[in-house]
């Protein structure tokens, strides 16, 4: 990156979210002198596969940015998931200087038992797809992961499922799931993990 150039941050949404969930986050960051990308992944209601939405973003990528720029990205809930499966399989990590993920169920939530789409059925407690995930995300540590989340999550249930044993987890006092998106705290949180 030269000088002159801001740094990047790729931003991606979760399920039935569009980009304008980061109606606040992306002015914010903006103001702190971030290039903000947002990218919006269709359908976002879980009819395709989180794999297919990862591809997705790596077009995205590709088509937003120059070859080989490194960034910054930021998942919040399926998003994460989304982002995680971009670096672990797609090779998103060379790329990556720092992931941060907000309220992401990286153990699955009891929710997702309410729906029968394949996005949805990924993100169930015990699925083939975390399992794999899972399984070899050491390598997430290359990108320096910040994990934001709140106990009072009642989308991601239990909410302690979004907190892996890579990178850093910081626990906030955030009243709601999509508010860790423009709640103060939350948007402090993420300026500060961007940042070191």
């Amino acid at each position: 990156m030269t000088p002159d150039r801001k740094p990047v941050v790729v931003l991606v949404h979760g399920l039935w979210n569009k980009v304008s969930i980061f109606g606040r986050l992306g002015p914010f960051l903006e103001e702190r002198g971030w290039d903000v990308h947002a990218v919006d992944l269709i359908p976002n209601n879980g009819d395709i596969s989180i794999a297919q939405q990862a591809y997705q973003l790596k077009s995205f990528i590709t088509g937003s940015l120059e070859d080989r720029q490194t960034f910054y990205l930021l998942g919040f809930s399926m998003g994460g998931l989304v982002s995680r499966y971009y670096l672990q399989r797609l090779g998103g990590l060379h790329r990556v200087q720092r992931f941060i993920g907000v309220a992401v169920p990286h153990y699955g939530s009891a929710l997702a038992w309410f729906k029968w789409n394949i996005g949805v059925r990924q993100m169930r407690t015990g699925s083939s797809f975390l399992a794999d995930l899972n399984r070899d995300m050491a390598q997430l540590s290359v990108c320096r992961p910040l994990w934001l989340w709140t106990p009072y999550d009642l989308l991601v249930l239990p909410a302690h499922h979004c907190c892996i044993p890579i990178g850093e987890s910081k626990r906030l006092p955030v009243r709601t799931h999509n508010e860790m998106l423009w709640d103060e705290r939350s948007l402090s949180a993420i300026a500060w993990g961007l940042k070191h």
